[in-house]
């Protein structure tokens, strides 16, 4: 009985992680604002966080905490989340540099590498 909630409870956190990776795909997709594509990015890699902490919380198979299986979901999220940062700083630095050059920010007027 026990395994029935957990496995409801993990699904209703899969479909939400399925939800937000699918609006960040569709943000990434449709918007023409480097600013939003950026966003949507970050509100996909926070879906992948989910899905780690939802796997993390309830697992596949029985796996006792010594054997680090618990602990492993918490660790990928935390690699998640410093590597999001370092693409949300980098991004926006980018996203700068082409306004004060360009003074748009529209991802179809950025046709060549060149500032």
């Amino acid at each position: 009985m026990v395994d029935f909630f957990h496995a409801h409870q993990a699904q209703h956190y899969l479909v939400l992680a399925a939800l937000l990776f699918a609006l960040g795909a569709a943000g990434v997709v449709l918007r023409r604002n480097a600013i939003i594509v950026l966003m949507s990015i970050e509100l996909m890699l926070n879906a992948v966080n989910l899905t780690f902490l939802a796997f993390a919380r309830f697992p596949l198979v029985a796996n006792s905490p010594m054997q680090g299986g618990f602990s492993q979901g918490h660790a990928a999220v935390f690699f998640v989340i410093a590597t999001a940062a370092a693409e949300a700083a980098v991004g926006l630095a980018i996203i700068i540099a082409v306004f004060r050059s360009r003074t748009s920010v529209n991802v179809d007027e950025f046709d060549s590498l060149k500032l």
